[in-house]
């Protein structure tokens, strides 16, 4: 017979708090250190999306996180539980993702004494996470997670950890007669010694458990850059004959807010690079967003505003942006803001509602001279990739795929990339149709994203048409997760670039060091592994079946079903030398 409890245990105060900040699903791979959570979350209503491994449950709660900008959450087991996810936290972590991840944890009381899955993770999490709390009182497991939520989203956002011992998630009950257990009936001075420390530690750590949950969110602090700011900036703009903007992940921190920031852009008439989540915030066709040759016009503007993005390897380190360029940097962190170059002015502040301060302060001076300029270099290079997509050979051109992709993509598709060559082509050539609609991994370029964002992605847009675009590579780090879209009835359309290889590397490899050492694949049937988990799979080999195929994937997947395609790709020089450091 179950025993009544007197008030909730503590995965009903998570529980709790999840249900007050809107949480809708949670993230995971099952374990007992965190079973309490998972069943109380759903008897409150919150959907649990269980995964195949640990690293995709985080990847999935990031991709929440970035398309709504509330923070997503995970729930995973203590000791390799937690270290399987670091990986996917260091990634939200470069990605300035508010992901909030409740991590299990040995009973407090055996901490340090050799129990199942027990280590020392706070030393193993603390350089991942922007907070780590570690609770030791039942009375503070919602506290923290409400603080949580708030902490996960103010000033540069990043990933949180909860860590929630297993003796304070269970009714308390249950834990005292472990306790009990545990010290055994024996007479001995060690005895009762040790019943003596046990009812103490218990009394601490339930202490104040019979209070009422509080469960109020906390609204975070958003920075803004100071209003004398605002206004140099915009007369730097004004008197510019050549400006620029370069548009990253975090100007859409406010997620709600990117139609607002993209009206900015327009009222500022100012051409603009979008990377990252910035990609569609247009839409798919705009005559301010420039695709192509973003170095060579960096070089040529004579003012660059760099709205959340760093000058870290994608930038040349500062490098692309000339000497005497005025160079503006709106970023919520000044570190970042200052990171390898130091900029004439500095908007520190939410990068998205500098641009909308700015859109308020200045109108669109006429520049037809300079955007033409761009949208001229912008077409010829759309022509040389036509003149690649029309390459034929022995199997399908990687280029002329994407092109039929973009093609037939819903005007609601979400794209998930996760790869390397393949990926990045597609990054030049997919056309995300509107805001937070594209996901990549970020600056810490971590493969096997593609499934846990897909999954994130899914659902938080569930009307949306899903694509993961793999490298073969990349796709192996995913292919278990089929089984979770199977499960959860999560209809993604996986297209698998398989060239044999890890081709990003080997081209330079084998032109610098004249060897192909572990970067050959095989031609795995991806697909029928598909098939195996309940997924429909299907193979390409040429050209000319590129068409039907995709077809009958997104058939298969309006009707429900997860589909992977197998494309067989040839080989391309379409991004000869373009190896980052």
């Amino acid at each position: 017979m179950q025993m009544q409890q007197t008030h909730p245990h503590g995965g009903d105060r998570l529980a709790a708090v999840l249900e007050a900040h809107g949480v809708t699903a949670v993230f995971t791979l099952c374990g007992g250190h965190i079973s309490p959570i998972l069943a109380a979350a759903r008897a409150r209503g919150v959907r649990i999306l269980d995964t195949r491994d640990e690293r995709s449950a985080v990847f999935a709660a990031d991709a929440t996180s970035r398309m709504t900008g509330l923070p997503g959450v995970a729930a995973v087991t203590a000791g390799p539980g937690l270290t399987n996810a670091i990986t996917a936290l260091k990634n939200a972590q470069l990605a300035q993702s508010p992901l909030v991840l409740l991590a299990g944890a040995a009973p407090t009381a055996l901490q340090g004494r050799g129990a199942l899955q027990d280590t020392d993770q706070r030393a193993l999490v603390t350089a991942h996470v922007k907070s780590l709390r570690q609770v030791r009182r039942v009375a503070d497991l919602a506290p923290a997670l409400a603080e949580a939520f708030a902490v996960a989203r103010e000033g540069v956002p990043g990933p949180v950890c909860i860590e929630c011992p297993v003796d304070l998630l269970y009714p308390e009950a249950d834990v005292r007669r472990g306790y009990a257990d545990a010290a055994g009936k024996g007479s001995g001075v060690a005895d009762r010694a040790l019943r003596w420390y046990l009812r103490r530690h218990a009394e601490r750590m339930f202490a104040g458990a019979d209070a009422p949950t509080r469960t109020t969110p906390r609204s975070p602090r958003l920075p803004e850059a100071l209003p004398k700011s605002i206004e140099r900036a915009t007369a730097m703009l004004a008197r510019a004959e050549r400006p620029l903007i370069v548009l990253g992940s975090q100007t859409l921190a406010i997620a709600r807010e990117a139609r607002q920031v993209a009206a900015a852009i327009e009222r500022l008439g100012v051409p603009v690079y979008l990377s990252g989540m910035g990609r569609g915030l247009l839409g798919s066709e705009h005559s301010l967003q420039m695709r192509h040759r973003r170095r060579e016009a960096l070089r040529e503007a004579d003012c660059v505003l760099l709205a959340g993005v760093p000058c870290d390897f994608r930038l040349d380190y500062g490098r692309h942006v000339r000497r005497s360029a005025t160079l503006i940097a709106a970023n919520r962190s000044l570190r970042d803001a200052r990171l390898n170059r130091r900029p004439d002015l500095t908007l520190i502040g939410d990068a998205g509602r500098s641009l909308q301060a700015l859109g308020q302060l200045t109108s669109s001076a006429p520049r037809d001279a300079w955007l033409a300029a761009l949208r001229a270099r912008d077409a010829t290079r759309e022509r040389e990739i036509d003149a690649e997509a029309a390459l034929t050979g022995e199997h399908v051109n990687p280029v002329a795929l994407l092109r039929e992709i973009d093609r037939v993509a819903d005007e609601n598709a979400v794209f998930v990339a996760d790869g390397g060559d393949f990926v990045a082509t597609a990054s030049y050539i997919l056309r995300p149709r509107g805001p937070l609609a594209w996901l990549d991994p970020g600056a810490f370029g971590t493969l096997g994203v593609g499934a846990g964002f897909a999954l994130g992605a899914a659902h938080a847009r569930p009307q949306s048409e899903v694509w993961i675009v793999f490298g073969d590579g990349a796709c192996g780090y995913s292919l278990a997760e089929l089984d979770t879209f199977v499960r959860h009835r999560i209809p993604v359309i996986a297209v698998v670039g398989n060239d044999a290889g890890w081709t990003q590397i080997a081209r330079e490899q084998v032109r610098m060091l004249g060897d192909d050492v572990g970067t050959v694949l095989a031609r795995t049937d991806y697909h029928r592994v598909a098939e195996g988990f309940g997924a429909a799979g299907l193979v390409v080999r040429s050209n000319d079946q590129v068409p039907a195929a995709l077809a009958e994937a997104k058939a298969i997947a309006r009707g429900g079903r997860p589909v992977l395609v197998n494309v067989w790709l040839a080989k391309t020089a379409f991004r000869e030398g373009a190896l980052s450091m």
